[in-house]
């Protein structure tokens, strides 16, 4: 098969709006949650959450285009504007059939579609917007990005919750492998930040109630830790074919060499107790990339700073890794941007990138009590500088979905 790089990458988040300045921040340990400002919150017992701040796509998209996307789209496109510029790609000589977009979301048009049931409801049918079901619908990020970078390769969405992008990512990771493409554009986009969504994940019990106190409400592995910080963002990232991007002297962040994938068969919302399932997702990851659990150095863990997941993905990495887990740097990109929900595993993977090719991993903010049951190396003293060849990044979704992904530090030829 053949070999897939990184080359390209673009985010939007509640860190900030770039990938240098998000690197930068994360480093530092700073939060991107904050009270919501969206829209009043004084009926919901939840109040917080990592909303995109300062976000202008004007830079990028003209006002009539940005009335008929909605913002989840928009946040894909300027994520993928960056990545694709980032990758110095010159698409005007490119195989447009031979360059694809897998763009992915757990939830896709939230906004739009509780804006046009409020005018159904309140205005009649007639005043529903034409534009209502490109606006809402999960592949049209995907699309959209095609339509304005010209991309007629494989294009597609998928999404399977809070794993999505990492299955996008995979999908093209195994599109060029099979040499059906040159180049994909890949990751997630959510922008889930409504009343409705909110209220949705409130009831159930799963968003942390840390009002008070936003930037350490998202404490994961933490014994106080008491739900995840729902968040919004967008993550691109551009995958070459490896010769084809040595050829033209790209700048290479890492190589992707394994992706396991399984479910646990077990509950819509709750992980398997046993930890099979995203243990066996790491091992087959491991086993796809031909190296043993010995050798990886690192793990970006999905670390939700929810009660049940933090202390079953300690057990799966060490069923998984087994004594390689308690020597390895772990740490949780989330517990400084929230819960990205869809995007949240292209976030972590450009994370993972950067950590990779300048050997140094980002703090684990937050966690001041650890859970004796979460017992790794989850780096709390600040920024890290660790020498790394192997890195996994972990992703799990409502569903039971796992997925995990291992990158190589890039060598040189």
């Amino acid at each position: 098969m053949k070999r897939v790089v990184i080359t390209g990458l673009g985010t939007v988040n509640p860190v900030a709006n770039d990938m240098k300045m998000t690197w930068q921040k994360l480093l530092e340990g700073k939060s991107g949650v904050s009270t919501i400002k969206k829209f009043e919150t004084d009926s919901l017992s939840v109040k917080i959450a990592g909303e995109v701040k300062d976000f202008d796509p004007s830079s990028i998209l003209d006002r009539k285009d940005m009335r008929r996307m909605d913002p989840y789209i928009q946040l894909a496109i300027y994520a993928a504007a960056e990545a694709i510029a980032d990758s110095g790609i010159d698409l005007e000589k490119m195989d447009k059939f031979r360059t694809g977009a897998i763009i992915s979301s757990g939830i896709g048009g939230n906004l739009t579609w509780e804006e046009q049931h409020k005018a159904l409801l309140n205005k009649g049918p007639d005043k529903v917007s034409p534009f209502f079901i490109p606006m809402m619908i999960i592949n049209m990020a995907s699309g959209i990005v095609a339509i304005r970078f010209g991309l007629k390769g494989p294009n597609y969405s998928v999404s399977s919750a809070c794993a999505s992008s990492g299955h996008a990512i995979v999908s093209a990771l195994r599109i060029i492998q099979r040499g059906e493409a040159d180049v994909m554009i890949t990751g997630g986009s959510e922008s889930s930040i409504t009343p409705l969504s909110v209220a949705g994940f409130s009831v159930m019990k799963a968003l942390s109630t840390r009002n008070d106190d936003p930037e350490t409400a998202s404490r994961p592995f933490d014994m106080e830790r008491d739900g995840f910080v729902m968040s919004e963002g967008a993550a691109l990232l551009v995958l070459e074919e490896y010769e084809r991007a040595l050829e033209r002297g790209a700048n290479i962040y890492c190589e992707i060499v394994g992706a396991g994938q399984t479910d646990d068969a077990f509950h819509i919302t709750a992980p398997d107790e046993t930890a099979e399932g995203p243990a066996m997702s790491m091992k087959n990851a491991i086993k796809d990339a031909g190296v043993s659990a010995d050798e990886i150095d690192h793990v970006n863990a999905h670390g939700t700073s929810t009660p049940y997941n933090d202390k079953i993905e300690t057990k799966a990495i060490k069923i998984a890794l087994g004594n390689r887990a308690e020597k390895i740097p772990v740490v949780s990109t989330k517990s400084m941007t929230g819960h990205m929900l869809g995007a949240g595993s292209a976030v972590e993977a450009a994370v993972v990138s950067l950590s990779l090719k300048n050997q140094i991993v980002h703090p684990t903010i937050n966690l001041k009590n650890p859970d004796p049951e979460c017992d790794l190396d989850y780096v709390t003293e600040g920024k890290r500088n660790t020498q790394m060849k192997y890195a996994l990044s972990n992703s799990f979704g409502f569903g039971g979905h796992n997925v995990s992904i291992l990158f190589k530090k890039y060598e040189g030829s």
